[in-house]
């Protein structure tokens, strides 16, 4: 049997389910599923430990099978992002002992753990349809109607449920309504029964049924093909024969149009990867790295300055993503060694290359870069935002699936708003989104004109609009409690890779 914990925000580990026992078996596949909402932006860590369930249990309940009677089989954790980001959602894990209990003999050899994970969704289809209609009754004294439709979805005892309305189109008989979308799952199947129902919009909440008719998905797509109206129909009021009274009036499909909304662990499943680069501020105003009250003071006692804890959680996330683990990392705002100011240097003092080994490997450069440049300024995003975005465009050229994610992390206001202004409507159309840490008590209000989400779309100096918002920035206060604000800056990437991949018509299985 397997029992799977997950691990809590203080550390402690919380057993969350347990598989069925699958009898006298070295080899076992098991059948029962744990069904767990995944969070892109935390680490959720999973511990599964295996157990041998001794014979005089095996008619006891799962839940009820006492643990520490148990022979502990061995046990192996992992987060559940390794798992998503591997092309075929399986992890293979080697099962360990816990120190304590193992006799040293066997501790090399314990079997291993196939974890694997499949996506809970419903139907990823939609289907949009322009409906219309013609020779509508007037229902209106001195005006045409005002007609508008509302759809509903028949449920087993017979009752109809709106799933989605149009809007009103004024004093018109003969309207076409704006496109609906219906969620194939949302209604059931695509040959579940719908009722289209057109009412007389009145402003007193009491609207007049014109007509209605009741199709399926497959009947409203035949309609289409066939370019054939439905008449509307009346259904005859109780204590008559049964006969429906049909209507001159009929409904029309103008269009309709089936599409599969891809997931962001679609995308993942398919190979697709997040780049994390990283550029640091060390501008003058950060304060003598040699000092306490320094911004890049590097505590003795190990405690991470705002800087390194800014690295540390969005890399942290992040890395699990990225299957090479060598990360671009840059300096701007210092004098490198007998040089002049530069906005964007490597922060491993190579002149050649940028990339660094995993997040170890940036904290280490951004600890030696301290003591080998000189902290100038001002403080230009430009240089940085140019370099990340000729990374991500020599990669589109590559037709790599590859999304970037550019974190910078700053003390202060921008110098070069608008040329940064212009970097990044230049950037809008690449794969790429950046992430803004400010730190320190400075005054943000400029950055915040940088992240579209407070304002208006960004727009450059030639008058061109940035295609989509690219930019989050959040002030990097320490939060002890609660969740942290970098878990907000992350929240928002998979929307912005998914609205990137839509707008390029990228699907995963490409």
């Amino acid at each position: 049997m397997v029992v799977v914990y997950i691990q809590e925000r203080d550390g402690a580990f919380t057993e969350v389910f347990r598989t069925e026992v699958v009898l006298n078996s070295l080899n076992p596949t098991w059948i029962t599923k744990y069904t767990i909402t995944y969070q892109f932006e935390i680490v959720q860590i999973l511990l599964f430990r295996v157990f041998d369930i001794d014979t005089q249990f095996h008619n006891v309940e799962v839940k009820m099978l006492k643990l520490e009677e148990q022979q502990s089989l061995g046990e192996a954790s992992c987060a559940l992002s390794e798992i998503v980001s591997k092309p075929n959602r399986s992890l293979i894990l080697d099962l360990v002992q816990r120190e304590e209990s193992v006799p040293s003999t066997h501790s090399q050899h314990r079997g291993k753990l196939t974890v694997h994970a499949e996506e809970c969704f419903s139907s990823k289809t939609t289907a949009e349809m322009t409906l219309k209609c013609l020779n509508l009754e007037s229902k209106d004294l001195f005006s045409k109607s005002d007609p508008f439709l509302v759809i509903s979805k028949v449920v087993e005892s017979g009752m109809s449920i709106p799933v989605c309305k149009t809007e009103v189109s004024k004093n018109d008989l003969n309207p076409t309504w704006k496109p609906v979308f219906l969620n194939i799952q949302q209604v059931g199947s695509k040959d579940s029964p719908l009722v289209i129902e057109c009412f007389n919009f009145n402003s007193n909440g009491k609207h007049d049924l014109i007509g209605k008719v009741q199709k399926s998905l497959a009947d409203l797509e035949k309609l289409h093909t066939g370019r054939e109206g439905e008449n509307l129909f009346l259904p005859t009021p109780v204590g008559h024969d049964n006969q429906n009274k049909a209507l001159k009036s009929k409904l029309f499909v103008e269009k309709y149009s089936e599409t599969v909304q891809y997931t962001f662990l679609d995308y993942l499943a398919a190979g697709f990867e997040l780049n994390f680069m990283v550029a640091i501020d060390f501008t003058a105003s950060n304060g003598n790295p040699r000092l306490p009250d320094s911004l890049h003071y590097i505590d003795p006692s190990g405690r991470l300055n705002a800087y390194q804890k800014a690295i540390y959680e969005v890399g942290e996330v992040l890395q699990f993503y990225d299957a090479d683990k060598r990360f671009p990392a840059w300096g701007f705002g210092a004098r490198p060694i007998d040089g002049p100011v530069s906005h964007c240097f490597n922060l491993n003092g190579s002149s050649n290359y940028c990339e660094v080994e995993g997040i170890r490997g940036i904290m280490m450069a951004y600890t030696s870069a301290l003591f080998n440049v000189s902290l100038a300024g001002p403080t230009l995003f430009g240089h940085v935002i140019n370099r990340a975005a000729m990374i991500a465009s020599q990669s589109l050229a590559n037709d790599a699936k590859k999304y970037f994610v550019l974190l910078i992390i700053t003390d202060g206001v921008i110098t070069d708003l608008q040329e940064t202004k212009d970097a990044l409507v230049k950037a809008s159309d690449l794969p790429l989104s950046i992430l803004i840490v400010g730190v320190g008590g400075a005054d943000f209000k400029e950055m915040e004109i940088l992240d579209a989400d407070k304002g208006e779309r960004l727009e450059s100096s030639t008058g061109r609009v940035a295609s989509r918002d690219i930019v989050q920035f959040v002030p990097f206060r320490d939060v002890q409690n609660g969740p942290s604000v970098v878990q907000e800056l992350l929240a928002e990437l998979p929307s912005q890779f998914l609205a990137y991949m839509r707008s390029r018509e990228i699907k995963p299985c490409s």
